[in-house]
């Protein structure tokens, strides 16, 4: 039998050994790169890309159409795994409408396997979806990569005199919400 301060100090020394032995890389996609796909809907994913995922240790990745523009999201699996869990929590199993909306959510999903040269094969479904022809366009959304049609991100990616004051509202709300004074990076006094 374990006295109950053995079994604290033998946690608490598991609990260390797993925080210096577990190194957890964020993913943070950044950037706008534009790319080509050949005649079998191959693309290569960027190199600055590649290197994000290989530098978090990410092998596969999941492929959706993005739930609000027309363009495709691709998900580190780790990104992915993360989301289903978070959908699956909130949603009943015991809910018609809970499970619709996690079936097709699912159902649109295709793993990603990168081969040697970095390429992937973009479904012809997803292109359809996204209206991808052979010009594309890589954008860094953080934890995601969206893949667009060069002329809908052309659109969705202009600049607009509505995003300035947008950005204001938001960050303004956030900063007052936090209760600093909303100055983004500090400032010297």
């Amino acid at each position: 039998m374990v006295e109950s301060g053995e079994f604290c100090v033998t946690l608490t020394r598991i609990l260390s050994f797993l925080n210096s032995e577990v190194h957890v890389h964020t993913v943070r996609f950044l950037g706008n790169i534009e790319a080509k796909t050949d005649a079998k809907g191959r693309a290569f994913l960027p190199a600055v890309m590649r290197k994000v995922l290989q530098s978090a240790g990410e092998e596969r990745l999941v492929l959706r159409r993005d739930v609000f523009q027309p363009c495709l999201v691709l998900y580190p699996e780790s990104v992915w795994n993360e989301q289903m869990d978070t959908l699956r929590r909130r949603l009943s199993r015991w809910n018609r409408e809970h499970q619709d909306i996690y079936r097709r959510f699912v159902a649109e999903a295709e793993t990603v396997v990168l081969d040697g040269s970095g390429r992937f094969l973009i479904p012809r479904r997803c292109q359809q979806q996204a209206a991808i022809r052979q010009e594309i366009r890589f954008v860094g959304m953080g934890d995601t990569i969206e893949i667009w049609a060069a002329g809908e991100a052309a659109e969705a990616l202009g600049q607009t005199p509505s995003l300035g004051p947008a950005l204001e509202r938001l960050m303004g709300q956030a900063s007052d919400a936090e209760g600093s004074s909303g100055c983004v990076f500090g400032s010297e006094g």
